[in-house]
């Protein structure tokens, strides 16, 4: 079948994620036959360099080999197997292997299926160890601009009002507190940013369970990025006032800021480290929350006592899930992948600053394999979206957030693409004045 037949047969019965629907009454849905590290292809035979590494997730690029043996293999073995009171050799490899990678006291891991479960399981587990130790703090603290997921109590910790705003009679109670920013026309630097953090622990921390923030870059906040020595200082003041540190690492974790994990480069362990995306390389859902025996400890008891965490999902610990996060785990053991990142990651600034030419491209930024820069000063609301169908044309899927471009591509991208994608930018941007 062709592109437009399918699209056709798609709109009939698909409702998409994050789609006004109306966009593809004359705009048609791309329908994706196969893909091959970076590139994906359509039914048309058309190729597009997978410029966002289809929401975060596939790292190591599509159709990875090693993955997807270890996939097979074990498809012919042991697909899942309930979680409660059974196990299997994946899933207790993996963990082994995640705490051996972690720093200590984090040593206990509790699974769940996507990103926006991890964040909920977290904030139950905060709050319930609280009622646990006779502290009933129903409220939690995040920063402005930030997310966490789409789920109601993940949502209720964000504050990204074109997801938010609708719900906001049915979420879970929050505070906000300033984050260091200098674009949408906002400058917030550190100081003030700490200083706002300290005056809320001061009027709420009896009543906050836990404090909940992406580590070095809010990726859905338009890619805002803050220093790691910002991020310790607020959570060691955070831990001062007797509030847990919940570390959202589902889209920055496994190599996508300069390191394995970015509580490395902020120098601090928080009490709840949720991951999740890049965890199986792209391709199947699962994530998990590691904490420690302290946690661990205080639901240790009986069922009378409330202690039991009674969290589940039909999936957790999917053995198919958990062999894909070991072959991805064994790829960053065997091809020494943070450090081709850093040198990877020289080379797109590089290139990618070639663009800085033009006077309506504003805080340009970098953080590890993200990139990152606005576009200012047009009337049209939607430039971003401009760009992004213009670049499908050119064969690039580029996904921007609001006016905001940004590039987070597998890690397997070659630097011939990356000069197209810059390239392709570079001829699209110059016809926007």
């Amino acid at each position: 079948m062709t592109n437009l037949e399918l699209s056709k047969l798609d709109l009939e019965h698909i409702w998409h994620p994050c789609t006004q629907m109306s966009d593809h009454e004359n705009f048609p849905i791309i329908p994706i036959r196969s893909g091959k590290g970076a590139v994906l292809s359509d039914f048309d035979g058309n190729e597009y360099i997978d410029c966002v590494s289809s929401w975060w997730v596939n790292i190591f690029g599509h159709s990875n080999e090693y993955i997807s043996a270890k996939l097979s293999e074990q498809a012919m073995n042991l697909e899942h197997v309930i979680m409660a009171g059974f196990s299997h050799e994946g899933i207790i490899k993996l963990s082994n292997r995640l705490i051996n990678l972690l720093p200590k006291p984090l040593n206990k891991c509790f699974y769940g299926d996507n990103g926006s479960s991890a964040i909920e399981i977290a904030l139950k587990m905060s709050y319930h160890k609280n009622l646990l130790l006779g502290k009933n703090k129903p409220l939690f603290l995040n920063l402005k601009n930030s997310y966490h997921g789409e789920t109601i109590a993940a949502l209720s910790v964000g504050d990204v009002e074109l997801y938010k705003k609708i719900y906001k009679n049915i979420l879970i109670k929050t505070v906000q507190t300033k984050v260091p920013m200098n674009f949408k026309g906002m400058e917030v630097s550190d100081e003030e940013a700490l200083n706002d953090l300290k005056n809320v622990l001061e009027n709420h921390h009896e009543q906050l369970s836990a404090f909940i923030l992406e580590p070095l870059v809010q990726c859905a906040g338009d890619m805002n990025m803050y220093s790691a020595d910002f991020v310790k200082k607020a959570c060691v003041l955070a831990k001062s006032y007797d509030v847990d540190i919940i570390f959202d690492e589902v889209a920055v974790g496994f190599g996508r800021t300069g390191s394995l994990f970015a509580l490395e480069l902020c120098d601090i362990v928080p009490d709840f480290l949720c991951l999740s995306k890049g965890i199986t390389g792209g391709y199947l859902p699962l994530s998990v929350v590691v904490t420690s025996d302290r946690i661990y400890n205080e639901f240790y008891g009986t069922y009378e006592s409330n202690k039991a965490f009674l969290h589940s999902h039909s999936y957790t610990g999917n053995a198919l899930a958990c062999a894909c996060a070991n072959a991805t785990l064994d790829i960053f053991e065997k091809e020494n992948v943070i450090e081709k990142n850093k040198e990877l990651s020289k080379f797109i600034k590089s290139e990618f600053s070639k663009l800085l030419k033009y006077d309506f491209i504003d805080n340009f930024r970098q953080t590890g394999m993200i990139l990152a820069f606005d576009l200012v000063n047009f009337k049209q609301k939607r430039m971003g979206h401009l760009i992004y169908k213009q670049a499908l044309q050119k064969g690039l899927l580029l996904r921007p957030l609001a006016n905001t471009i940004y590039f987070m591509p597998p890690y397997v991208i070659t630097k011939e693409q990356v000069c197209y994608v810059v390239s392709v930018l570079d001829e699209l941007l110059s016809k926007l004045r």
